[in-house]
């Protein structure tokens, strides 16, 4: 399949050419029924030999070039609608029917706050276009209207409130918030993509708008003249920033906010990290150091816990204690270890202690040790010359007011028998 795609410098297009590259040279095997074996890009400075030379050959055309922030509004109609017809024209002198698809936006409802958009009538102007060039032509036409895109690559201070308050947080710019009620329809980058690969195999989501109080939403339908993305998320700009300042406070507080599988907050996380400059791609954790080692926390969660990085020197002993709700999994990655944990208490059937469960572990052979609730445990470094180095998550982040940590030597063979016996619990 050979591939047009218009406007390929800018936001949308650049991630297109890149994920269609990815299934064109194998290092995208999730699309089995795609093959790609020429991506033609076409964009301002382009020569005109290489459209006419796609548009001939194409069999398939992302349509996505346009204009946003002109200096006169006549721009509009010139890049927007202008642009198409040089576009449909050149297909036609080819005879080329393949399908087309049109990157418009949601302003050309001319609805709500859209009324009277000089940008949104230049988009309806393309919409008719395309629409009539269907009708005359037999061409499957593809016609997207957008709400507000974000995600990596994203110019700010242009045509994205999204991208412009990732880059001033990200890179401590002042940025102004006019009113933090303001709701946003939101399409993140790869959500589109995914569509867009989606109508390359004929799978698109066809839809009929509706206009109801002022507002207008995709309505799916079968054999709609329009098509749309079904995954958008909906923000205020107050919700915008409040995440993004969380984010910048995680490498000092180690705090991850919680990014569920699909949430907006996961998408705009992986959009704010693509903003932020060199010098704050890297940062220094704060270790506790003592005589047996160091221990290091490397990220809290809201929900899920902590992760840590322990290092026992030679010969040391670290942990016994035990927990009442927490648990956790040790992982050794370097160095010769033992891992040893016992249930406190004593067996009623044999009135003594439990016994200690050993497990040998070495970071050649890795392998997830569960620390139990209930059971004392430590973990010992048998190497006489080299650090033990664990990676330890726990279901729970450290609480000084409440730890859920009390001391307990874990090779205490018989000590429970003679403390019963004497009457002490």
């Amino acid at each position: 399949m050979r591939i047009l795609v218009t406007g390929s410098n800018g936001f949308v297009g650049r991630n297109l050419v890149w994920n269609l590259k990815n299934l064109r040279d194998g290092r995208n095997n999730t699309r089995p029924n795609l093959t790609i074996t020429e991506i033609y890009g076409y964009d301002i400075g382009t020569s005109d030999d290489i459209l006419e030379n796609a548009c001939e050959r194409a069999d398939f055309v992302f349509n996505l070039a346009g204009v946003n922030r002109p200096k006169d509004n006549a721009e509009f109609m010139a890049g927007n609608f202008g642009f198409a017809s040089k576009l449909l024209d050149t297909l036609k002198k080819y005879n080329n029917t393949c399908p087309v698809m049109l990157s418009s936006s949601i302003q050309a409802s001319l609805v709500g706050r859209f009324e009277g958009s000089e940008y949104g009538k230049s988009k309806l102007a393309g919409e008719e276009l395309f629409m009539d060039y269907q009708k005359k032509t037999g061409s499957k036409v593809l016609v997207y209207r957008f709400p507000n895109l974000f995600g990596k690559w994203c110019k700010p201070n242009y045509n994205s409130a999204v991208a412009t308050f990732c880059n001033a947080v990200a890179n401590d710019l002042e940025y102004k918030v006019n009113d933090r009620a303001t709701e946003l329809e939101l399409l993140y980058i790869d959500d589109l993509i995914e569509e867009m690969l989606d109508a390359l195999e004929g799978k698109e989501h066809r839809c009929e708008y509706e206009v109801a109080g002022g507002s207008i939403d995709p309505t799916p339908k079968e054999d709609g003249r329009y098509c749309y993305v079904p995954t958008t998320h909906k923000a205020t700009l107050g919700e915008i920033v409040d995440l993004l300042n969380s984010f910048k406070e995680m490498p000092s507080t180690l705090v991850m906010p919680s990014i569920p599988e699909g949430s907006f907050a996961k998408k705009l996380y992986s959009t704010y990290l693509s903003y932020l400059p060199a010098e704050k791609m890297c940062y220094d954790f704060k270790s506790n150091i003592d005589h047996r080692g160091t221990f290091t926390e490397l990220i809290r969660t809201l929900d899920h816990g902590q992760v840590s990085i322990n290092v026992a020197k030679p010969g040391i002993t670290r942990g016994q204690h035990w927990h009442n709700s927490k648990w956790e999994i040790f992982i050794v990655v370097s160095g010769h270890g033992l891992i040893q944990q016992r249930r406190i208490g004593i067996d009623p059937e044999t009135c003594k202690g439990y016994p200690v469960i050993e497990f040998e572990v070495t970071g050649e052979q890795m392998k997830a040790i569960q620390m139990i609730p209930g059971y004392t445990h430590n973990i010992i470094n048998l190497s006489k010359t080299q650090d033990l180095v664990t990676v330890m998550w726990a279901n729970e982040s450290f609480d000084q007011n409440h730890p859920d940590t009390f001391y307990e030597i874990v090779d205490r063979d018989g000590d429970e028998k003679i403390n019963a016996e004497k009457g002490n619990v």
